[in-house]
């Protein structure tokens, strides 16, 4: 039996920092993934801003435990530069936040054209990513994401394997959203893995409470607990949240609408039936959480 160990995209549950803190005490959190605060991403927050962050965070007895960052959710083809210097900015962020991980994805890749003609472009995006990185104490981790170049498992697989610095976030619904069988896509990456982002997402992509989707939530906890991958992030995606439209930009509104509101009345709700439904899976594996 393994213990995981939680933690969550809080904005999901309000947008002021204060809101956040509320929602992860009233789950029994202590441990944030931060990517929003007051409808403002994490990388556009200054220095000034980020201490007073962790002053708060310091006083509810909360850590950050990742940088949801949006680094590398820039076209392929787009010069690097600009992202290089958001990353240098990140990297002092998650310093000041006492985060030792970063979220990181690999760029997109044009609709309609073959992913695979990109993968240099896209390692040595990467490359310069690591190099930045270096020394830091951040670890770098990238995340499967829909219309990225590593969407699937066998093209995360190619960068985990050319960046030995670079880890693994596991993300079973949006492996589910690119038509990828998530157990399967697991049991190929786990070696390379860091941590996993928990939400669940039926065939046609509509995004579920843990346990309630075809993602195998169940199955796969029993397989983290296996490998040692026992940090999780849960990722509610229940209701349409402040910084959605920023995190899916190229989705269509109808179409964020149709995958992520699923009639709650508040963003507490969802939030607070997600977690709910993360502990209880976890229990149904025959394992235990904190």
């Amino acid at each position: 039996m393994a213990t995981f160990r939680l933690c969550a995209f809080s904005d999901e549950a309000a947008a002021p920092l204060e809101g956040q803190i509320a929602a992860l005490h009233r789950n029994g959190l202590d441990r944030m993934e931060i990517r929003g605060i007051s409808k403002r991403n994490i990388s556009v927050i200054d220095e000034n801003e980020a201490r007073e962050i962790k002053k708060t965070l310091d006083n509810e007895g909360i850590k950050v435990f990742s940088v949801g960052s949006p680094i590398g959710k820039v076209a392929v083809t787009d010069p690097i530069e600009k992202e290089l210097e958001r990353l240098k900015r990140l990297i002092n962020t998650a310093h000041i936040l006492g985060a030792e991980r970063m979220r990181i994805f690999s760029f997109y890749y044009p609709k309609g054209e073959d992913a695979d003609k990109y993968f240099d472009t896209v390692g040595e995006g990467l490359l310069r990513f690591t190099e930045v990185a270096a020394g830091s104490g951040v670890l770098l981790c990238h995340e499967n994401e829909k219309g990225i170049f590593g969407d699937v498992a066998s093209r995360c697989l190619k960068i985990l394997e050319a960046l030995p610095s670079i880890k693994g976030v596991f993300d079973p619904a949006n492996f589910m959203q690119c038509s990828e069988d998530v157990l399967p896509a697991y049991r190929l990456l786990a070696p390379y893995l860091n941590y996993v982002h928990i939400k669940d997402a039926a065939r046609d992509g509509s995004i579920y409470p843990a346990g309630h989707g075809d993602c195998e939530i169940e199955a796969l906890m029993r397989l983290c607990a296996e490998s040692g991958h026992t940090d999780l992030t849960a990722e509610p995606h229940l209701k349409v949240f402040a910084g959605l439209s920023e995190l899916e930009s190229e989705e269509k509104s109808d179409d964020t609408a149709r995958r992520y509101s699923r009639g709650f009345k508040t963003n507490d709700e969802a939030f607070d039936t997600a977690i709910s439904a993360l502990k209880e899976v976890i229990e149904r594996s025959g394992n235990t959480y904190r």
